[in-house]
C-alpha cells in the first residue's frame, strides 16, 4: 500500500501514517462539470473513466455476496423451525434480491454522502453469526431486530462523536498494522475461495496446497491463469487490468465448463447413501449462460422484530448478542476504511480518511438497513480495494458499484455467471499492494512491533479482522503498562482494550448467565 515513508533525521520511519501516492496517476485528470466539482475528481487526480473502471472492479470482486448470502442464511431454521422469509422451504431468491437491493442503496449513499470509494454489502462472518449464533435461539425476525438495534446504537455513537474519537485514539502504526493484516486476510480469502489453499480436515496442519498437497481441477487452473494474467497486466501498467482479467477468465471458465461439465464442488452423499463427491468442482458459481431471468422477490424486507429477542432469550443474553455484533461491526469498518484510504492515498498525516464522520454514519445506517431488510448487517467491504487498485479515488466509483448492485436484482443470473475462480485473483494482487505498507511500522520498537505483529498475523490465521484488531489493542495497552508507561495510553484505548477483553470472554460470560 505505502510506496514510501517520511524520514526522521535518524533515518527511521516516523510514527505517523504516511500519505500514499496513488497507485496509478491518470494521464489527464478531470476538469470542469458537475461530476468533477461534486466528487472532486480533479482534486484527487482521477477521471470519470477511471472511477467507472474502479466501480466495475469492486462490483465484480464482491458480487459473490448476492449468491453467498442466500446460501449462508437461506438453509438455517430459526428457533421455531422456519426459514428466513417465512415458510417451510428456503427462499433463496428473496434473500438474493434483498441483499442486492440494500447493497446498492447503501453503497450509492456512501458515494454521494461521504465521497469515498467504499462499497457496502451484507457482512461475511456477521451473517454466519446471525444465522448460526442468533437465529437458532429465536425467530428470524427477532434476530434481525438485534441487528437493527446494533446499527442504531452505533449510529448514536457516531453522532455523539464517540466512534470517531475512538478512531483518532488508535496509534497511527497500529492503523498501518490493521491495513497490512487485512491485506494478508483478503489474499488468503482469494486463495481459499479459488481452491488453491484448502482445509485438510485431518492431522495437525489445518490447510494445504490444493487437494492432498497437489493442485487439482480445472477451476483452480482457471484461478492460476487469472493470477498470472492479472500480474502480467499490472506490471505492464495496463489500464483496466483487474476488469480485463475478470472478464477474460469468466469467458475461459464458461468454455471450460461447457466442455468439461465439471459442476460444483460437492462433498457428501446422495439420499440413497451413495457417494457424491466432486472436490475439484467450481467453488461457488458454476459458469454457464442462464436460460432465463430469475423472478424478483423481496419477501425478506421488513422481517424484523426490534425487541422480540428480549422476551425470547432474556435481557442479559440479548444485550450480550448486541454487544458482540456491535464490536465486530465497529472495528471491522475502522480497519477497512483505513486500508482503503491508505491504498488510495487519501489519508491525512494522522492516518485518517477524509469525511470520516460521514463514512461512519453511512456505515451505521447500512448495518440497521440490512437488519430491517432481513438480510443481516451491511458493512464496508475490503474488496473495495480492488476498485482502488483500478484507480478509484472518489465516491463516484461507489455510485457505479451501487447501481450495478441494483441492476443485479434484475440480471441476477448474469451476476452468478462469474465464478470465484475468475474474480479472486484480484484479491491476491490487492493483498500484495496492501502488504507493502508493512515498512511503515517501526519494528525496532517493541511497544508497537509486538501489537502490530499480533494484529497482522491473527487476521488471516483466525479468519477475522476483529480478532486481529482486538489482540493488537490489548497487547499495546498491556506492554505500555508492563514498561511503566500506562500514562501514555489514551483513555479511550483503555476502554477499547477493556471491551475487547470482554469480547473475547463472551463465551464464558454467556455460559455463566445462561
Amino acid at each position: 500500500m505505502v510506496r514510501g515513508m517520511a524520514k526522521r533525521s535518524g533515518g527511521k520511519p516516523t510514527a505517523k501514517a504516511p500519505v500514499r501516492t496513488p497507485v496509478r496517476t491518470p494521464a489527464k485528470a478531470a476538469s470542469g462539470g458537475f461530476l468533477d466539482s461534486y466528487f472532486k475528481l480533479s482534486e484527487r487526480g482521477t477521471t470519470v473513466g477511471q472511477e467507472v473502471r474502479g466501480g466495475l472492479a469492486t462490483f465484480f470482486t464482491m458480487a459473490y455476496i448476492v449468491v453467498l448470502n442466500p446460501l449462508i442464511l437461506g438453509f438455517v431454521k430459526d428457533g421455531d423451525g422456519k426459514f428466513l422469509g417465512g415458510g417451510d422451504a428456503p427462499n433463496l431468491a428473496a434473500i438474493a434480491a434483498g441483499t442486492a437491493l440494500v447493497a446498492g442503496v447503501v453503497t450509492i449513499l456512501m458515494g454521494v454522502v461521504a465521497n469515498y470509494p467504499l462499497a457496502l454489502a451484507t457482512g461475511l462472518g456477521l451473517n454466519a453469526f446471525v444465522a448460526f449464533g442468533i437465529a437458532t435461539k429465536m425467530t428470524w425476525a427477532d434476530a434481525m431486530g438485534l441487528v437493527v438495534l446494533e446499527g442504531l446504537i452505533i449510529l448514536v455513537l457516531v453522532l455523539t462523536g464517540f466512534r470517531q474519537a475512538v478512531f483518532h485514539a488508535v496509534p497511527a502504526q497500529l492503523k498501518i498494522a490493521i491495513s497490512v493484516g487485512i491485506g494478508l486476510f483478503i489474499a488468503l480469502i482469494g486463495l481459499v475461495d479459488a481452491g488453491f489453499v484448502r482445509r485438510t480436515g485431518v492431522g495437525p496442519v489445518p490447510v494445504e496446497l490444493g487437494i492432498g498437497g497437489k493442485l487439482g481441477g480445472w477451476p483452480t487452473l482457471v484461478f492460476v491463469a487469472g493470477l498470472i494474467l492479472i500480474v502480467a497486466l499490472w506490471v505492464r501498467k495496463v489500464k483496466g487490468a483487474i476488469v480485463i482479467s475478470i472478464v477474460l477468465m469468466t469467458i475461459l471458465a464458461i468454455i471450460v465448463e461447457s466442455v468439461g461439465k465439471i459442476g460444483p464442488t460437492v462433498v457428501g452423499q446422495n439420499a440413497d447413501g451413495t457417494n457424491k463427491i466432486n472436490p475439484a468442482g467450481w467453488n461457488l458459481n458454476v459458469p454457464a449462460w442462464p436460460d432465463k431471468l430469475a423472478d424478483i422477490n423481496f419477501g425478506t424486507l421488513g422481517e424484523f422484530n426490534l425487541f422480540g429477542s428480549f422476551s425470547r432469550v432474556g435481557a442479559v443474553a440479548a444485550i450480550l448478542l448486541v454487544f458482540t455484533l456491535m464490536l465486530a461491526d465497529f472495528f471491522d469498518t475502522m480497519g477497512t476504511m483505513t486500508a482503503i484510504g491508505a491504498e488510495a492515498g487519501l489519508l491525512d498525516e494522522e492516518g485518517n480518511p477524509p469525511n470520516t464522520q460521514q463514512i461512519l454514519i453511512v456505515d451505521s445506517i447500512a448495518a440497521a438497513a440490512g437488519g430491517a431488510a432481513g438480510v443481516s448487517s451491511n458493512t464496508s467491504y475490503i474488496e473495495s480495494a480492488s476498485g482502488v487498485g483500478e484507480g478509484a479515488r472518489t465516491g463516484l466509483a461507489s455510485v457505479v458499484t451501487g447501481v450495478l448492485f441494483l441492476l443485479s436484482i434484475i440480471f441476477s443470473p448474469l451476476v452468478t455467471l462469474i465464478p470465484n475462480e475468475a474474480a479472486v485473483p484480484a484479491l491476491v494482487l490487492v493483498g500484495f499492494l496492501m502488504m507493502q505498507q508493512v515498512k511503515g511500522i517501526d519494528w525496532d520498537d517493541v511497544e508497537i512491533a509486538i501489537p502490530a505483529f499480533l494484529t497482522i498475523v491473527l487476521m488471516p490465521f483466525t479468519y477475522s479482522i476483529t480478532v486481529g484488531i482486538g489482540a493488537g489493542f490489548i497487547a499495546y495497552v498491556l506492554i505500555k503498562v508492563v514498561r511503566g508507561k500506562a500514562s501514555a495510553v489514551k483513555p479511550l484505548m483503555w476502554l477499547i482494550a477493556g471491551l475487547f477483553v470482554l469480547y473475547f470472554a463472551i463465551g464464558p460470560i454467556e455460559a455463566l448467565f445462561s
